[in-house]
């Protein structure tokens, strides 16, 4: 990575991209909840500024479109010291990558704003008589500033609730690891560990093998069964059968995993799987419908069951790396500009008809 990207301050980044269209977006909010208006302030209103968000609003954002990004500034991946499989990015710090993303789009005046988001009100709730078809929809800012917006995209990710182990919170995204595509080659052929913390740890384990000979499968209570036996021992990994206590580090670097009857597995590096909590309380706002699984419904271009609601990235995909969520926001991107040009032109049609008519309206027939 060259230091023309990897090495600018993130604050200076910052200043110079966001200083003036934050003030711009502010200035544009109301705090009084708004009725219909012909011309919402914006074409796509984004929640979250990670590489779903961003992506989006670049793609909208060369397309002319009027675009707000709110973002509360908490990335998933923060404590990680950098991200990998991203082809031209891999090794780039996630905060770097985050400021060169803001730059970029704010050279297509696309404006960004820090806040959270409280609602989501679609425009048939505001006014019920409202017949109107295109989307719109008024965005409520925590603190009371309102804006309106003919689409929204929901990119707000995912939160990783960890495994309640002392010690581990503190090495996590570190040297206590989750998936072994983005880590793996890190840690590759030193002492492993992988705890059981889901339904699916030994296929975890089997995965995380190929990255290390030396694999310590912790159980922490489980009992895997002859089968899951048989198929770690097929491949080197050695089965710890007792409780995990605790994570042990020291130095500032992870030393190993100590076991309920005092042993310590010295280990360099673990992984751990946590449960996956999707920030997709602003999609159930507006009753988007779920799939099976529990997670929020998308085609795949993004769109819920609701019309002018979209959704982007962890928020509705956990197995989302950072590069497929980029993915997912410019596929987003094209079908949401592709409905508003459809609207758009169906809203132009209208307007010359009804400018072509008489005065007084439509002459009679005579027969």
């Amino acid at each position: 990575m060259s230091d023309r990207i990897t090495n600018v301050p993130d604050a200076d980044i910052e200043t110079a991209a966001t200083a003036e269209t934050t003030e711009t977006a502010a200035t544009a909010a109301t705090t009084e909840p708004p009725a219909h208006t012909p011309h919402p302030a914006y074409d796509a209103l984004i929640i979250g500024a990670g590489a779903a968000g961003l992506s989006t609003a670049l793609v909208l954002g060369r397309a002319r479109r009027r675009v707000l990004v709110v973002d509360g500034g908490e990335p998933r991946n923060a404590p990680a010291a950098q991200m990998h499989g991203f082809l031209s990015r891999d090794g780039m710090p996630p905060a770097g990558f985050l400021a060169v993303g803001r730059a970029e789009i704010a050279r297509y005046g696309v404006e960004i704003l820090t806040g959270h988001v409280d609602d989501i009100v679609p425009r048939g709730r505001l006014d019920p008589h409202d017949t109107g078809t295109d989307p719109e929809f008024a965005v409520y800012l925590a603190g009371g500033p309102v804006l309106t917006t003919r689409h929204v995209v929901v990119a707000t990710g995912l939160r990783d609730d960890l495994p309640d182990l002392p010690g581990l919170r503190d090495r996590w995204g570190i040297d206590v690891l989750h998936c072994p595509y983005c880590h793996g080659y890190e840690v590759r052929d030193r002492p492993l560990g992988v705890l059981a913390t889901q339904p699916h740890s030994v296929e975890h384990a089997l995965l995380v093998r190929q990255w290390s000979p030396d694999t310590v499968y912790f159980a922490h209570g489980t009992d895997p069964s002859p089968a899951d036996r048989e198929r770690l021992a097929a491949r080197g990994i050695r089965i710890e059968d007792g409780e995990v206590k605790r994570i042990v580090a020291d130095g500032g670097r992870l030393r190993g995993v100590e076991l309920a009857d005092g042993r310590v597995v010295p280990r360099t590096a673990v992984f751990a799987g946590p449960a996956f909590e999707p920030h997709d309380g602003l999609l159930d706002a507006v009753d988007c419908v779920r799939n099976p699984d529990g997670w929020v419904a998308v085609d795949p271009s993004g769109r819920t069951s609701v019309p002018g609601v979209w959704a982007a990235g962890n928020a509705v995909d956990p197995r989302a790396q950072v590069i497929t969520a980029a993915a997912h926001g410019s596929a987003i991107a094209a079908a949401l500009n592709h409905d508003l040009v459809t609207a758009d032109v169906t809203r132009a049609v209208a307007e010359a008809r009804t400018a072509s008519l008489p005065p007084f309206g439509p002459r009679p027939v005579l027969t």
